[in-house]
């Protein structure tokens, strides 16, 4: 039998809240931030929401 790898939480760092607060107010796609930060866009969104700035202006 194969065993599942699941896979394990990766905290933010500070230089990675930095980075998230510099896309946010240069307004860059979601999909950008997530490839260059190897997050998923779920991920990038709900911490952007905790810490209260707003991620992915594409309106």
């Amino acid at each position: 039998m194969a065993k599942t790898t699941q896979s394990k939480r990766k905290e933010y760092t500070k230089e990675d809240v930095k980075l998230l607060r510099t896309h946010s107010k240069a307004r860059t796609p979601v999909a950008k931030v997530s490839k260059l930060m190897k997050r998923s866009e779920g991920s990038l969104r709900q911490k952007a929401r905790a810490m209260g700035i707003g991620l992915g202006h594409q309106r």
